[in-house]
């Protein structure tokens, strides 16, 4: 069994690594922290797992972190940087949630994120963690860092184009709609019920934090040096919903493409996550709520040299908890669908 802490247990990626990790044949939850809610029952504020969790919420305490094999943390950017030195000096393995080791340059963290780095000497053996990309790299991390939500289903749609050097990299586009469920369980006005039902729009269209790890991320698909290279325009957007991503993908082919197809199929054939749909699909949200899967479509649209990919993922399973315990899974030599052959909610 793997002794397992959370840090900030109390929001949605926190609950969601609770309601997967509950039930994980391998897993012993020995510690959820939250400083706002030390001393409450975990089941108290989330009644859903009543009889699955027993644990209270305790204050953050890295003596006690220590005794994991590994911490998750689910807390805001900028904390796991700060813990990440001692926790693994002592042997523990963790997975960060948050952005903290997701960009290799400790330059461009600041400048995205606001605040110097606190960890440098870890990013450079951070893995990031997308099993479809770096699954052997994960196996032997001391640090993942799971990516963010549009990241994961932007970098999925993309890859096998891209990892295959039949696409130009300059002019790709994403264009992206999330649930309001991706701005987290603090109080916001934008995500409130009056403000967001019957409503759609764009948002952080000048610069979207996602916007530097997938831009990284794709130069690394590529194997090009300079991010330069990468010419890449990503627009977010709100939708009326909970839970789910939706990215429309566009990309210009550099010449024919045999079988769009079939290429897909047998890059993710051994890929127990990603489903690519038959041809003429248009994957739904719906069809992947709950659940760790990623639904990919993709069309060439007539007399074009453009192509499209549709891909859609739950982004707080496949988004966020799901991958976090997929890459658990893969760390500790687990079958990597452990706890996580879920089926997707419907309707």
């Amino acid at each position: 069994m793997v002794k397992v802490g959370i840090v900030g247990g109390t929001g949605y990626t926190g609950v969601e690594l609770l309601r997967l990790l509950a039930k994980h044949p391998e897993v012993e939850l020995t510690v959820i922290t939250s400083r706002s809610e030390a001393g409450s029952a975990v089941a108290d504020l989330y009644p859903n797992l009543r009889g699955h969790v027993e644990l209270n919420f305790s204050e953050p305490n890295t003596d006690t972190l220590k005794q994991c094999d590994l911490v998750f943390s689910a807390t805001p950017n900028g904390i796991a940087m700060n813990m990440a030195r001692e926790l693994v000096d002592a042997g523990v393995r963790m997975i960060d949630l948050a952005a903290d080791f997701r960009l290799s340059d400790p330059a461009v963290w600041e400048k995205w994120y606001g605040m110097p780095h606190a960890c440098e000497e870890l990013l450079a053996d951070a893995v990031y963690g997308l099993p479809e990309i770096n699954r052997e790299q994960i196996r032997k991390a001391q640090v993942i860092a799971n990516p963010g939500c549009y990241p994961t289903a932007v970098q999925l749609g993309f890859l096998p184009l891209v990892e295959q050097g039949l696409v130009e990299l300059q002019g790709i586009v994403a264009d992206c709609k999330s649930g309001v469920s991706g701005a987290g369980r603090g109080a916001n006005v934008a995500t409130l019920q009056a403000e967001s039902s019957e409503s759609f729009k764009a948002y952080a269209v000048a610069g979207h934090r996602h916007w530097p790890e997938i831009k990284q991320g794709l130069a690394r698909i590529a194997n090009v040096e300079d991010e330069g290279e990468v010419g890449l325009t990503f627009v977010p957007h709100l939708l009326p919903m909970i839970r789910g991503i939706h990215a429309t993908l566009y990309m210009r082919a550099k010449g024919d493409i045999a079988d769009l197809q079939d290429l897909y199929e047998q890059r993710f054939r051994d890929e127990p996550f990603v489903d690519i749909l038959p041809a003429g699909s248009h994957p739904e949200t719906r069809t992947v709520r709950g659940s760790n899967v990623c639904r990919i479509a993709l069309y060439q649209p007539a007399d074009s040299d453009h192509i499209v990919v549709l891909s859609v993922i739950d982004n707080l399973v496949k988004g966020a908890a799901g991958q976090a315990v997929q890459n658990m899974n893969i760390m500790f030599g687990f079958d990597e669908t452990m706890g996580l052959d879920i089926v997707a909610l419907m309707p």
